[in-house]
């Protein structure tokens, strides 16, 4: 493609004005209220792009993101192209070209598309801006939204969460991916924290907005789930089974790889009822997965399954993955593509977490025992028509021929995904048949927890946080500080209190219960005095209401 970048300039009239004056995304805003979401493709795989054509509902504007400055404004019946060349990005307007380096689309009244993209089968439309950059090897481009917090979860929790599950499940649903984009566990690049798709969490964009699914996002505005006054890692996933499993028999450090991972004590093990057992003993994980025992999750289409194998069928599958598995470092000893495995013999858990989910599975042969290790690895080793199993809680049962070989292999299951932290179908029982706000929904699944805004330092500017209380309660955290009082702006109006805080006391807590509305309320936190700095946050206070099984 020919660039033409002095025709190009003529043409569409560069106007260079200030882009904080119309890109307030990027530029007013604190780091807690923008996300930068990679967009994958239709099939959520591929986040590196070679074209794409943006357009929008209303006007746009192109700029530069390097200098922040507007390029040009392009009408709405106009379409932006943006093709990838190693030396920069060719970027179409009305047939004519330019090349330039990464660019911003913004549109200030409407919302932004790309042509052919598509969410629930209708096209996707963002909130906020988006971004395109090139990659550092220029053999491809991102396309990053950003987009403010509140308008990022509005597109996530009714794509992973039901509406039917109810007001106070999809408010538990809302803290739990608030705390997730906040707080991802790993991050893949560095252009953006999260993607779209459910290698993060599921977001569709504005086009997929449920009435419901916003209400939660509004009633719970600001407002996180804090264990020792930090953010969690809120992970969830469709269906533990009725018994969640801890962080530390599910994950591998995503730093040193090591199996099983340094604990997080609010994503522990936690049953349903708490007559439940544990299920880290091979007959009692038989008696759990193999019968339908009433719990939380039992309405969940994956609350228990069952897969089956002919004895030469799950052979060819495990020639195929135990190869690719090897590369993660969990299978032992390593299996290369040409090695020969040997005919089956026998499938053994070794060993098992409180839930009875599968943490190592030796695989019998007549070549030797394969040890497979951590439940996502698992799942991808067992496959079943090209998919991986639901999830690891599982019971592996051999078939035998009268002569006493293996015939065929039968696994039963229970859950969909990995079962740490909150169980979606679990989160909406506990919402529709129990009755349950959705505070003691985030406290049955993580544990130890409180909710509250996200803890910051105060010094040198002052910080406005919003939040909203559900029964006008609540008091600030004040934590890491010697100065001897705090002031703060709480819905307009000044306070200031004195922080009474002995040597050896972590915190100090300041009820302003009287000062705040039953709903949406706004604080701004004042530096304190004299060079000094505070670390506080505004927590909920609640009745906490018993959870009856």
């Amino acid at each position: 493609m020919k660039v033409k970048n002095r025709k190009w300039k003529v043409v569409l009239s560069a106007i260079f004005v200030s882009f904080a004056l119309t890109f307030n995304i990027a530029c007013a805003l604190n780091d807690f209220d923008v996300v930068r979401v990679g967009i994958t493709d239709n099939k959520f795989q591929n986040v590196l792009k070679q074209n794409i054509t943006i357009y929008a509902t209303s006007d746009m504007e192109l700029c530069d993101r390097a200098t922040r400055k507007i390029i040009t404004k392009v009408p709405a019946n106009y379409d932006i192209s943006v093709q990838n060349s190693e030396r920069g990005l060719i970027v179409a307007i009305n047939g004519q070209n330019a090349l330039l380096q990464d660019i911003v689309i913004v549109s200030p009244q409407g919302l932004l598309g790309v042509r052919g993209l598509l969410r629930k089968g209708v096209p996707a439309l963002y909130h906020g801006a988006f971004e395109v950059i090139q990659n550092d090897s220029r053999n491809g481009f991102y396309l990053v939204n950003l987009v403010e917090l509140q308008e990022y979860l509005k597109g996530v929790v009714p794509n992973e969460m039901p509406v039917r599950f109810g007001l106070e499940a999809l408010k538990a649903q809302a803290v739990a991916a608030r705390n997730y984009v906040l707080t991802p566990r790993t991050q893949a690049y560095k252009e953006f924290s999260v993607v779209d798709s459910v290698a993060s969490q599921v977001y569709f964009g504005a086009n997929t907005e449920e009435e419901l699914a916003t209400r939660a996002v509004m009633e719970t505005d600001g407002v996180v789930a804090l264990y020792n006054n930090e953010l969690i890692l809120a992970l969830y996933s469709s269906t533990a089974g009725g018994y969640t499993e801890s962080y530390a028999n599910a994950f591998s450090d995503p730093n040193t790889k090591i199996f099983p991972s340094p604990n997080k004590h609010y994503l522990a093990a936690v049953p349903d009822k708490s007559d439940f057992q544990v299920l880290d003993e091979e007959d009692k994980a038989v008696e759990f997965y193999k019968n339908r025992i009433p719990s939380f999750d039992i309405e969940s289409p994956y609350y228990r399954w069952t897969k089956e194998w002919g004895t030469k069928e799950l052979e060819d599958v495990l020639k195929k993955t135990l190869p690719a598995q090897s590369k993660t470092g969990f299978v032992h000893p390593v299996v290369k593509s040409n090695d020969d495995i040997g005919k089956l013999k026998d499938i053994v858990v070794k060993k098992r977490g409180k839930s009875g989910k599968a943490m190592e599975v030796e695989i019998q042969t007549t070549r030797g025992y394969y040890i497979v290790s951590k439940e996502l690895v698992i799942r991808r080793v067992f496959q079943k028509d090209g998919v991986s199993l639901p999830s690891a809680n599982v019971i592996f049962e051999k078939q035998l021929d009268n002569l006493g070989n293996v015939q065929s292999i039968i696994v039963y299951g229970g859950g969909f995904g990995h079962g740490v932290g909150m169980s979606q179908f679990g989160a909406g029982y506990m919402a529709t048949k129990l009755h349950q706000d959705y505070y003691n929904i985030l406290r049955h699944y993580y544990t130890g927890i409180n909710l509250g805004t996200v803890p910051v330092t105060v010094s040198g500017e002052d910080i406005k946080q919003t939040f909203w209380a559900p029964i006008g309660r609540a008091q600030i955290v004040v934590t890491d500080t010697n100065a001897p009082k705090l002031a703060v702006m709480i819905n307009g109006r000044e306070h200031e209190f004195g922080i009474y805080k002995p040597v050896f006391q972590k915190e100090y807590k300041i009820d302003i219960s009287r000062y705040i509305d039953d709903g949406f309320n706004t604080i701004t936190f004042h530096a304190p005095s004299l060079g000094r700095s505070a670390n506080v946050y505004v927590e909920l206070v609640e009745k906490y209401g018993r959870i009856t099984n």
